[in-house]
């Protein structure tokens, strides 16, 4: 049978596999593999770990955390970055109303992670910094091995945000590569599982620190617009797609766009080295995604020297100023999104090239309109500095 399946985790059938392991050979008998185990100890107790290697990229998936995306690795380039927080962090040691409410950040590591479903960005309205989706171990977790063809390896979970009088949304997540890809798809859809209307807001928060991130490294974006969220944001607006060395207590800096498509209505974002000769991309279906918002937090790398790439339903604001905005998705009774990511990495000056031309096409040969402070209809900052030039004006 070309198809094999495992069912690695099912809470309804009492499943689960302590640990796992399945090896195949790509077209060119480079190994290639699919591993599961648990951390133990520490912070980490009781985190399972599910390891995809298409022979050429492997990246780890962590199902207790949302179905998060850990760290990879291509062509001996390391994806992910370094953060204070070492480890994964089992979701039980995470206090999300610690500190004012923004607790997230004490499990934030990951290359990827999920911020939503109900809502994201910063705490107000009753939610936590960021939501609850990344803290949500996964109630079902299944791979699947497809031998013919390319040969495709893919690990699916099932996780439920779900609560008495509240939100009940369900997220699969797919996570798939093919042997000797040098990229990876994500595949998620979102369900309204409650008999009544439900809010939906899901921010991808992909980081990245070296070999990608360094001093003169640039993010390219096939932007028509470019806004900072804040007056920080703005202070550094003539060089917001250029990155610098690290510096101790920077403050972070965020810019949201909005992204040219070409006739398929894809989108991709570039993050480059200085050299052009390392590099990331996401391409997405601008539709589906339709805010995108680029975090730049250059500080001391033992702070968390990286950089966020975040295609997103909405831009992380308050969900109520989200909602003004017409930013908030409403999924019907037992509705769906789906959503597609693909992370693809670019280990030459060719390859990075490519991607580079192909989000200079997207821009048709028009700069971007990029605004000096922050816009109303944008962020509630947007909206305080219309309101203070209303007043000088009178």
């Amino acid at each position: 049978m070309p198809v094999h399946f495992w069912t690695l985790t099912d809470v309804a059938t009492r499943t689960w596999l302590d640990e796992f392991s399945f090896i195949l050979a790509g077209a060119d008998d480079e190994a290639a593999s699919v591993e599961k185990y648990t951390l133990r100890g520490g912070l980490s107790e009781g985190v399972d770990v599910v390891e995809v290697n298409n022979g050429r990229l492997s990246i780890s998936i962590v199902p207790t955390r949302g179905m998060g995306l850990w760290r990879g690795t291509c062509d001996g380039l390391e994806l992910g970055w370094k953060s204070p927080v070492s480890f994964p962090v089992n979701p039980a040691f995470v206090n999300a109303l610690d500190r004012g409410q923004i607790g997230w950040l004490a499990g934030f590591n990951e290359l990827l992670c999920r911020c939503g479903l109900d809502a994201n960005g910063p705490p107000g309205d009753g939610a936590n910094l960021h939501g609850r989706i990344a803290n949500i171990p996964a109630h079902r977790v299944e791979v699947s091995v497809d031998t013919e063809g390319p040969g495709t390896i893919a690990v699916t979970g099932l996780v439920d945000e779900t609560m008495m009088f509240g939100p009940c949304l369900r997220l699969k997540s797919t996570v798939s590569t093919t042997l000797g890809s040098n990229s990876l798809t994500i595949i998620d859809e979102v369900t309204n599982l409650s008999a009544k209307p439900a809010d939906l807001e899901l921010l991808y928060h992909t980081q990245f620190g070296p070999p990608f991130l360094e001093e003169g490294a640039r993010v390219e974006l096939p932007a028509s617009t470019v806004v900072p969220r804040d007056s920080r944001a703005a202070e550094g607006i003539d060089r917001w797609p250029v990155f610098g060395a690290t510096e101790v207590g920077y403050a972070e800096q965020v810019y949201y766009t909005d992204l040219a498509v070409d006739v398929a209505g894809q989108t991709v974002v570039l993050l480059r080295n200085a050299a052009g000769d390392k590099g990331v991309s996401l391409q997405y279906r601008k539709q589906d995604l339709p805010c995108f918002a680029l975090w730049k937090n250059t500080q001391a790398e033992a702070d968390g020297y990286v950089t966020g790439l975040e295609p997103a339903t909405n831009f992380p604001n308050l969900k109520a100023y989200e909602r003004t905005q017409g930013r908030v998705v409403t999924l019907p009774p037992g509705g769906a999104r789906t959503m597609t990511l693909v992370l693809a990495v670019h280990s030459s000056l060719a390859a990075v090239a490519q991607v580079q031309s192909q989000v200079t096409q997207l821009l048709g040969g028009k700069p971007p309109v990029v605004k000096n402070a922050p816009q109303p209809g944008w962020s509630p900052a947007g909206e305080r500095q219309e309101q203070n030039s209303a007043r000088a004006e009178i």
